[in-house]
């Protein structure tokens, strides 16, 4: 069996943990299945440590990755998780605590976003950190969307921002990068040794549903029926994806479907396991 683990990436269960508590969630997805997850959009209180410690042991759940920002949204808005500018020790403390080396930045700050000057300088902050986060044994790993694939002298910007860096890792998602307009097998093959973590996220075409939406006609409307699906419910060629995966090194990949379109989150995940199970991947799990 070659090294990996697929698990789950907890912003989807979120509101879960708000009313039930981390504990309770992960005793759910380890009964599915799951035992890894990724931890984001989930406050890191000395409670929440302490119920994570509590859920490795009672139902082997590796914490493979946890999440930060680079700063907070604004002065008045604090980003969702701890970030690296005001929280790094606290940050390094709580990966130690549920023995993670995988720290990932979820997003880039978007009023970082809007020149490709700004977003490749905001690239070599991530690196500076980084280098810091490897003198305490953590991996840190930054998470691109779509617009980090606009074309820049004919290559997309986030291949610029792996190139002008060195410890920083780049943790792919399929979905974002379909979006973005590349083969999400290719990319990932590009980044091999820089990728240990991968979003397993499946992408589908919906019907259009919404009334209002029915009766204009605009861009917009193809925007609106463009999908996250649950793993195997979609067009893109997961196999290939989780093969291109482990052929650049990952050693885990996270189920993560952002929006759940009025399904049950439990069923999502669920039904993303059966799929991946069928696929033949089920003792990765």
């Amino acid at each position: 069996m070659r090294k990996g683990k697929i698990g789950v990436q907890m912003m989807m269960l979120k509101q879960e943990v708000e009313e039930h508590g981390i504990y309770e969630v992960m005793r759910r997805i380890s009964e599915m299945g799951y035992h890894a997850v990724e931890v984001s959009q989930i406050p890191m209180t000395p409670e929440a440590i302490s119920e994570m410690q509590r859920a490795m042991k009672d139902f082997d759940i590796d914490i493979a990755a946890m999440s930060c920002g680079l700063d907070d949204l604004s002065p008045e808005s604090k980003y969702p998780d701890d970030t690296l500018r005001h929280d790094f020790d606290k940050i390094v403390a709580d990966c130690h605590a549920v023995e993670c080396n995988i720290l990932r930045i979820g997003m880039l700050p978007l009023t970082e976003a809007t020149s490709v000057e700004d977003m490749l300088a905001v690239g070599n902050i991530f690196e500076e950190y980084a280098v810091r986060m490897k003198e305490h044994g953590i991996d840190l790993y930054y998470h691109p969307h779509n617009f980090e694939f606009v074309l820049v002298d004919g290559e997309p910007l986030i291949k610029k921002m792996m190139e002008q860096t060195s410890a920083l890792g780049f943790e792919l998602d399929s979905h974002w990068i379909w979006r973005g307009g590349f083969d999400p097998v290719a990319v990932i093959r590009a980044f091999s040794g820089r990728v240990r973590a991968l979003h397993l996220k499946d992408y589908r075409i919906g019907l259009i549903e919404d009334e209002e939406l029915m009766t204009r006609i605009g861009y917009d409307v193809f925007g609106r029926i463009e999908q996250f699906a649950e793993v195997g419910e979609g067009s893109l060629d997961i196999p290939a994806i989780i093969e291109a995966g482990f052929e650049s090194g990952c050693d885990y990949f996270f189920v993560e479907q952002d929006d759940t379109y009025g399904r049950d989150v439990y069923e999502c995940l669920q039904n993303s396991y059966d799929n991946l199970v069928e696929m033949g991947y089920g003792e990765y799990f």
